[in-house]
């Protein structure tokens, strides 16, 4: 609220000229003196992880009770990884700009067992204005790019009748005023669908959206944790024309970890009242989601070169 601020700090320059206790001049040479601000710097540890915290809990408890009734939070954060992920980022990182005209990055921990957060870095450098730092891009809408893929195949293997050695031809097709291409503008013809995948090939992964069925897709992969997927990208969501949260993005992957068994993201282990009461704590949630086989033929293919 800094033009609040400063219109206070006006108001109180004209009352203390109309007391008497500074001449018009002198309050005139205040009110044109330049203010510069200092950046809000402190040693907060993880702090898209503490914000992220506490948006939840001021969500459930409500603001004055997280900042005022003494509660004691234990969250599920790995500090020594923290750690790594902060060194990690800042050093991956140092040349995006130039490389990739890119000014930003983040990264997520996950436990697969149990969805437990162990470490969450929201971007480059919180307090750096220059790339919106303070926007916690773990936690918010971006387009996956073809990392969304194997989900999709995962979602065709589902419905059975369909393996990683399944035939599909990679030419060039017009799915009704939608006529995908491969990265490398190339075409290779008959491929299976392990070597489609192993390739990132375009053309056959948007032809496995069409065979899974799209609806049915974004109904396993609102099961797996995405949300607000939209059925109006069409296609191209096999491509990551649809936005999810790395979060979410991430934390499905665990159920090709597991077997198929998927947890519901947490970072809090317990809250506590000044009084000792246990005010939540976490729970196991796990259901399965994908067979064994799905998950198995998928984590198969992901290990190709």
């Amino acid at each position: 609220n800094k033009d609040l601020l400063l219109g206070r700090k006006d108001y109180i320059l004209d009352l203390m000229a109309e007391q008497g206790y500074i001449s018009e001049s002198e309050r005139d040479q205040a009110k044109a003196q330049e203010i510069i601000f200092a950046n809000p710097e402190t040693a907060i540890f993880a702090p898209h992880f503490v914000m992220y915290v506490k948006s939840l809990l001021s969500d459930k408890y409500g603001e004055k009770t997280l900042e005022q009734g003494g509660l004691k939070i234990i969250t599920t954060i790995d500090y020594d990884k923290q750690k790594i992920a902060d060194e990690t980022v800042a050093e991956v990182t140092e040349n995006y700009q130039e490389k990739y005209n890119a000014n930003n990055a983040a990264l997520v921990s996950l436990d697969p067992k149990n969805g437990q957060v162990l470490a969450m870095v929201g971007s480059r450098d919180f307090f750096n204005k220059d790339i919106s730092g303070q926007v916690n891009v773990v936690t918010s809408s971006r387009q996956p790019g073809s990392s969304i893929k194997p989900i999709v195949y995962a979602a065709l293997f589902e419905k059975g009748g369909y393996n990683p050695n399944t035939i599909v031809f990679d030419t060039v097709t017009d799915f009704g005023n939608y006529s995908p291409k491969n990265y490398n503008l190339k075409e290779y013809g008959p491929v299976s669908l392990r070597q489609a995948l192993a390739g990132s090939l375009n053309i056959p992964a948007v032809k496995v959206l069409y065979l899974a069925g799209l609806k049915s897709t974004i109904t396993l992969a609102e099961s797996l944790g995405y949300q607000n997927l939209s059925e109006g990208v069409g296609l191209s969501l096999v491509l990551g024309g649809a936005e999810v949260r790395l979060l979410d993005h991430a934390n499905a992957f665990s159920a090709l970890a597991r077997d198929g068994e998927v947890s519901t993201p947490s970072v809090i282990l317990k809250v506590e009242d000044k009084n000792g009461n246990v005010l939540e704590e976490w729970q196991p949630n796990k259901r399965n989601i994908l067979t064994s086989e799905t998950a198995r033929m998928v984590t198969s293919i992901l290990t190709d070169n």
